[in-house]
């Protein structure tokens, strides 16, 4: 009975290893390791740079092609009609005879083209400068040095709202204000009485902001906060052979921070005003202070520690009386990060103001004087992902949106625009991707880029008017990447998350020696910080997470709930809960994946990430070890009161209990599995001793782990060589159960 339980447990063990024989093995580690290098440079025509014909009128951008040839194209803007200057072309023919020389294919005879006045150019070929004129076919050597032109307007350039800045003279430059030994006093510019307005206020960091008649200032002032400062000795300096020791400036949540406070003085009086400061008490930020033109009031922007109230708060310089002109204060958060947004248009006495009040992020029209809604301006289960342009005169708003469009990856970014009064929606992108434009000088065309993770970049040329297409331009070449061993794009995955409704969207990564008849253990890349979603949107030559695929695992990345660029309800589990780090969608998506693809071994899941995914990585062992088996986690933020103050307390709120009970230094003694943790000892962005801390639980309740500590690296350590080539063979010992680039 012996030799029979011997037998069968030998062959157990044979038949695990036999799933794992193609797996793990020195030409897996090779292409992982070539995958990334060979990738490079072999993506063609994938970006369309257009230089744009001062008329408007025309447009020229270069194509890389392979073997380092290049051809330049010429578009007629209403027609779209494209001319590729070639080899063989009447310019290309005047060149070789203007420079004794014969292109051979796939030379190119361009180096730099500009569209000039009078449909001319000027153009460079073998470093010589020429004057071209298309219509009569003249070529003649150009004495000017070339330089390209890059004109075009980006609509994703930031919209810049007018604020009065801060100065320390008045309007009428009548008075000076100075600052002296904390206390402000205003001084006659041409000499006179000195007003002293404070006396022993030791105030500190004073902007001063004037009402437009002179006869009224505010001081923006702060008090004074701690001072925490972070400490870690760099054991190997490069300059000497001592260690050296480094301190930053670091608040982390609960710390006494510096706020702002309000002094309102008024010139005619000689005096304060006392403000009412009741509806701005405990200022995480006060500002975007602006006065009225009429110098009737001034407003700015109350964000309030903790991020529940955001508000407008006007008051009355001659009074100090404070009211609220518009507010937002949810039961969870405002993300003020990614979705504050405000823009005044005085003219008609109005505000656009960014909420999501509606349950998702859209854009409202306020009046600026009784803060009254006048209208919503976005509406539907989508939400405004940014403002790229305001045209007061049209009285448009062109913006970015996600979700718009039912059937289509809802993290797909379009481009939009619309009427302040809510109508005339006009939905500038189409095509099945997220997008990018780039607008000609007049805004009268666009340039769209659009791709999909399994969608190379595709160029289009529309019109700005309806978003109609003028001309398909270039889609790129992949046929290159095609041809690498290994290489392979990813699959879009979708399945129903925690409440059996919502869509949770991923993406999976396959070995290239995949054998479905097999069985293959199964990887999450996961990053749940809050303020942005993570799985893959864009082509890319090379992901990441090709590294672990390729050397026998599958690969999945998810957006599970609690990320960001959803519905507000889809955010707010993150609220005050970031363990959750959305695992119960992970699961589901994964076993709905397993259902589909019986090759994927659930019972043999690992995990990585860094930073916040660093801390999610190891959650998943401590919160979850009936599914996740082994985790490598990087410069993880374990312990949310250890991290930056701005980043936890915008999804964690004030500090309380709740902050001890999401930690996982708190639950390190729950630990299960294997566990592979790295840091760097100069992390400046997460405190390299919230890696420590767990590691100090783990040693206490006696769990095994492994460590990485580099010396001198920051943050992100996990992504050098040496740890990615280490979290490989953390994966195949693991959940293969083979050696590392064994034969």
């Amino acid at each position: 009975m012996k030799l029979i339980l011997k037998a069968l447990v030998l062959l157990s063990a044979l038949a695990f290893c036999n799933l794992g024989l193609t797996q793990g093995t020195k030409a897996d580690y090779e292409r992982a390791l070539n995958l990334r290098t060979q990738a490079r440079g072999k993506l063609f025509k994938g970006s369309v740079e257009a230089r744009w014909h001062p008329d408007g009128t025309q447009f020229w951008y270069r194509n890389k092609l392979a073997k380092g040839a290049s051809e330049f194209v010429v578009v007629e803007a209403d027609t779209g009609k494209r001319t590729i200057i070639g080899n063989g072309t009447r310019l290309v023919r005047a060149l070789e005879e203007s420079l004794e020389h014969e292109f051979k294919e796939g030379e190119s005879a361009l180096e730099a083209l500009v569209l000039t006045e009078g449909k001319t150019a000027l153009l460079r070929s073998r470093g010589t400068t020429f004057h071209y004129s298309p219509t009569t076919g003249q070529l003649r050597e150009h004495g000017e040095e070339l330089v390209p032109s890059r004109k075009s307007l980006k609509p994703d350039d930031r919209i810049r709202q007018y604020f009065q800045r801060s100065r320390y003279t008045s309007p009428d430059r009548r008075w000076k204000i100075e600052v002296r030994n904390g206390d402000l006093l205003g001084k006659p510019a041409q000499g006179g009485e000195v007003i002293r307005f404070t006396s022993g206020a030791e105030l500190d960091r004073v902007s001063i902001f004037w009402a437009p008649d002179s006869k009224r200032f505010v001081a923006l002032h702060q008090l004074p906060g701690e001072e925490r400062h972070v400490h870690v000795i760099e054991s190997s300096p490069s300059d000497q052979v001592q260690p050296k020791l480094k301190s930053w400036r670091y608040t982390k949540p609960g710390d006494k921070i510096f706020q702002t406070r309000i002094t309102l003085c008024d010139l005619e009086t000689k005096r304060q005003i006392p403000v009412d400061h009741s509806l701005f008490p405990d200022p995480w930020s006060i500002g975007s202070m602006r006065w009225a033109a009429d110098s009737s009031r001034f407003t700015f922007l109350y964000n309030q520690r903790g991020h529940q109230v955001m508000r407008i708060v006007a008051v009355n310089p001659s009074t100090g009386r404070a009211e609220t002109l518009i507010e937002d204060a949810p039961e969870t958060f405002f993300n003020y990060f990614q979705k504050l947004f405000h823009y005044y248009l005085d003219e008609r006495g109005q505000i656009i103001w960014m909420s999501e009040r509606d349950g998702w992020n859209h854009l409202y029209l306020f009046e600026s004087t009784s803060g009254k809604m006048v209208n919503q301006i976005t509406r539907g289960k989508w939400v405004v992902r940014g403002v790229d342009h305001i045209d007061i005169e049209k009285e448009q708003i062109w913006f970015r949106a996600c979700g718009m469009n039912p059937g289509e990856d809802p993290y797909h970014v379009h481009y939009c625009r619309i009427n302040f009064d809510g109508t005339g929606l006009v939905r500038l992108t189409a095509g099945d991707g997220t997008h990018n434009i780039r607008l000609s000088p007049d805004r009268r065309y666009f340039i769209d880029h659009y791709s999909r993770v399994d969608l190379p970049p595709v160029h289009e040329l529309r019109r700005s008017a309806d978003g109609s297409l003028v001309t398909r331009l270039e889609e790129a070449d992949i046929s290159a990447l095609q041809t690498i061993p290994g290489w392979s794009m990813p699959e879009r995955f979708v399945a129903k998350g925690r409440d059996g409704k919502t869509d949770i969207w991923g993406v999976i990564h396959r070995p290239s020696q995949l054998d479905p008849s097999g069985k293959y253990p199964v990887v999450e890349k996961i990053y749940a910080g809050p303020h942005g979603h993570y799985v893959p949107k864009r082509f890319y030559d090379f992901f990441t997470a090709m590294d672990i695929a390729e050397v026998g695992c599958v690969v999945v990345v998810i957006d599970g709930m609690g990320t960001n660029w959803r519905s507000k309800a889809f955010h707010d589990v993150c609220w005050q809960n970031l363990k959750d780090a959305g695992f119960p969608d992970r699961i589901l998506w994964m076993q709905a994946a397993a259902r589909k693809y019986p090759y994927l071994d659930l019972s043999r899941v690992g995990i990585y990430g860094g930073s916040a995914g660093g801390q999610n990585a190891l959650g998943a062992l401590l919160f979850h070890p009936e599914f996740y088996k082994v985790a490598v986690s990087d410069c993880g933020c374990h312990d949310n009161r250890m991290d930056k103050i701005h980043w936890n307390e915008a999804w964690m709120g004030l500090m309380g209990p709740h902050y001890a009970e999401n930690s996982n230094v708190t639950h390190a003694h729950k630990l299960k599995g294997k566990l592979f943790l790295t840091v760097g000892e100069l992390d400046t962005n997460v405190d390299p001793a919230s890696t420590m801390q767990v590691v100090n639980a783990l040693i206490k309740a006696d769990k095994d782990f492994d460590l990485a500590v580099v010396p001198g690296a920051k943050h992100g350590v996990g992504e050098i060589p040496y740890l990615r080539r280490r979290r490989q063979d953390f994966f195949v010992r693991h959940l293969l159960a083979v050696e590392p680039r064994g034969d």
